[in-house]
């Protein structure tokens, strides 16, 4: 699959994560963790991929290994950002990390994130909570 494709591809789906989210009552309002996966048979590629992500402002998991239903092994980070559910941030770092995972011919495998109850009490006055409105999505 190309590059193009990968991306058309993941444009309908971010669409379709906030839309099933929003549908089941998530918070439009909430500032949602974002996990974009990255996938690879070779641990020097993806940890050069998980650098680069670093680098770009990301947090990074550590990496996992996970048998595939065939039985073969892949080794997997999770690349974290925190984001408003809105589909042009989320959309600009997916681009940005298509790119990257492009560099080092690892596999983006999407990305998900997690409900965010709209009733649910705030245990903490956090201010890193709040949405940043000149957020373009894109890490530096």
């Amino acid at each position: 699959m190309s590059s193009e494709e990968l991306l058309a591809e993941q444009r309908e789906e971010t669409l379709a994560i906030i839309e099933e989210l929003l549908e089941d009552g998530s918070d439009p309002d909430a500032l949602y963790t974002i996990e974009h996966h990255f996938s690879c048979d070779s641990f020097d590629a993806l940890e050069k991929a998980a650098v680069d992500a670093f680098k770009a402002g990301y947090e990074v998991t550590e990496p996992e290994e996970l048998e595939l239903e065939d039985g073969t092994t892949v080794m997997c980070v999770d690349i974290i950002s925190e984001s408003a559910l809105n589909p042009e941030l989320i959309d600009a770092q997916v681009v940005q990390l298509v790119s990257i995972a492009g560099k080092h011919n690892v596999d983006y495998d999407g990305w998900g994130t997690y409900f965010e109850d709209p009733d649910a009490q705030d245990d903490e006055d956090d201010e890193d909570d709040t949405i940043d409105e000149d957020d373009n999505g894109v890490r530096h």
